[in-house]
């Protein structure tokens, strides 16, 4: 249903973020679904698990002064500048998607790519930029909540 897979960055996705310290994939099987519906199963809902972690990493991380609120600029359209969640949508074409946040300690992209003929066509990519060393210690304490939370979210964008 979900796979992480292994894959080699493209110009594509290395030319999201300046320097790349992590990044990973994780692919499903979709080809019902346009890509905004794709993002939508995948960011804009969670299981209760989940939006308990994200409701913990906010109460903890505002002690510290990472943004925990809506942006200036958010806005629900499905569109390049709109939002999915807290996930601004930076780049949207037919079968692909970039989303993500950046903040003073780390930046993201969340890179959805949809293949039209492989079994799992769906592939998600996280990208990750450190920006100073709490984006280190940051992510080196949510990494192990990581994947297991993007292969959660991935999964509700399944079907057959």
């Amino acid at each position: 249903m979900v796979k992480k897979e292994k894959i080699e960055l493209s110009e594509k996705l290395l030319e999201l973020l300046d320097g790349i310290d992590f990044y990973d994939t994780f692919s499903t099987t979709n080809h019902q679904d346009t890509i905004e519906e794709v993002g939508l199963k995948i960011f804009n809902t969670s299981p209760k698990w989940v939006e308990w972690l994200f409701n913990l990493r906010n109460f903890l991380v505002r002690f510290i002064g990472l943004k925990t609120d809506p942006p200036k600029d958010f806005n629900e359209s499905l569109e390049e500048g709109g939002y999915i969640h807290f996930f601004k949508i930076y780049q949207l074409e037919p079968d692909f998607m970039v989303l993500g946040a950046d903040d003073k300690h780390l930046n993201f992209r969340a890179v959805i790519a949809k293949h039209p003929i492989l079994d799992y066509n769906i592939k998600v990519t996280t990208l990750v930029t450190y920006n100073n060393r709490l984006g280190h210690i940051y992510f080196f304490l949510i990494r192990p909540f990581h994947a297991l939370v993007v292969r959660q979210m991935v999964k509700q964008a399944y079907t057959k």
